[in-house]
Formats: C-alpha cells, structure tokens, sequence
C-alpha cells in the first residue's frame, strides 16, 4: 500500500461517521454504555460529585459522531466491560498500562492484544480485578473471540469489523461486515456488498428470502443474517 492509499484508509477509519445510537445498535452495546464510554460519567464521593474520563476518544466530540475505529475500539471493549462487567477504572488502568509498560499505544485497536503482549494486558488487568486464573482464561477467550472478528491491514491498523449478527452465531461466520470503505461505512453483506438493511425493507415489504437472495445472488441463510442483524440493532 502507497503512503497516499495509506493516509486515504486511515482518513476514512478517522472519519466522524456514526451518531451513538447508530453506533451502539451497530455493536450492539447499550447506548448509554457506549455514552459512558465516549463522554465520560459523572460519580458522587463525600466531597462532591466527580466525572470520569472517558476510555474512548470519540471523533466528533461536538457533534457526537464515532468513527469506525472507534467503533472498533467499542467492540472489543464491550468483550473486557460487559461479558465481565469489568469496572472502566480498572479498564483504564490497564490501557495506560499498555502504553507505558508495553508501548502499545491505542491497544483498544492493536492486533497486538491477540498476542503476547494482549496476554501480559489481560494478566496486568486480572490482577487489577482480583481476578483467578479461570476468570482469566475466560476473558482471554472471549477476547480472542472478539479480535477474530476483526481485520487489519499490513500496518497492524483494523480496516474491517464482522459484528456478531445474532446471539448463536458461530464465531467463524463473517457474513455481516463494516467497512469504512464500503457502502459508507454501513453494515453490508460482504458477499454482495449489499446494505443489511436493504435486505430487511425488501424482507418487510413482503418479498420472501428465496426471491431476495436469488436478486442478489446470496443464499437464503446470509438473508436471514442480515435480517437478523437488522432486528438485533433496531
């Protein structure tokens, strides 16, 4: 990759694209999850109320827009906050961690969380949470599981994410992908490049899957993955 292909991709992952409710329906975080996560939250103490930072730099802190990396970086978030309901505090702690100790800067979005150094991050934040050794390992799995669904290019930087599109789907399926550089950056069927929620307003609009999937030349499963997809963001 050219450094001008390379400064247009890291443009378009950049790029303020998505209000938080889009975003949140997107990787199907909770929207005031994800507001905690890129605004910040206030807190009481005995002397007065207190704000915590927020984990994430949001893109567009004006006018509330996320851009694919921070979409990225809520995704595999969601994997260390909400399957183990880890504190944010603690979750912080670890990324300065990271940064000062592993030099990874933004781990949040480093493939590097899928290596060694990932392991010596989620050992630092076990021990931060008192974690045991099982508790360990299953977050280890569960963040495998959640760096699986992303791609990165040659640089080591995410250029495509797979959400899970249903609560059984099998971690190797990757139908449903965000790309920035596809279709605006809007969940599509990658097969196809067909917007996911194109094939839901046919779907709505009385067409069958079987007539569907012929015009886009899909199978009726990756239909009704996208239809899935689209009533699990709603």
């Amino acid at each position: 990759m050219s450094k001008l292909q390379t400064a247009r991709a890291s443009s378009l992952r950049d790029r303020p694209a998505y209000p938080l409710l889009e975003a949140a329906r997107y990787v199907r975080v909770p929207p005031a999850t994800l507001r905690s996560w890129v605004h910040g939250r206030p807190y009481h103490t005995a002397r007065g109320e207190k704000h915590w930072p927020p984990v994430i730099r949001i893109a567009d802190k004006l006018r509330g827009l996320l851009s694919f990396n921070n979409l990225v970086e809520a995704h595999v978030l969601s994997s260390l906050r909400v399957d183990h309901q880890t504190h944010i505090r603690d979750i912080r702690q670890a990324i300065e961690y990271a940064e000062a100790e592993l030099g990874i800067a933004h781990v949040l979005l480093s493939r590097e969380l899928s290596t060694n150094a990932g392991e010596i991050f989620l050992n630092h934040l076990g021990n931060l949470i008192s974690l045991s050794r099982s508790g360990q390992l299953a977050m280890k799995r569960l963040l495998e599981e959640h760096l699986r669904r992303v791609e990165w290019d040659t640089n080591g930087l995410p250029f495509r994410l797979f959400p899970f599109s249903g609560a059984n789907e099998s971690v190797g399926r990757r139908t449903i992908a965000i790309d920035p550089a596809i279709g605006f950056g809007r969940p599509i069927v990658l097969k196809r490049s067909i917007a996911t929620r194109t094939v839901a307003e046919r779907i709505d609009a009385g067409e069958s899957p079987s007539a569907v999937a012929r015009d886009y030349g899909l199978t009726v499963r990756e239909v009704e993955e996208a239809v899935l997809y689209e009533r699990a963001a709603a």
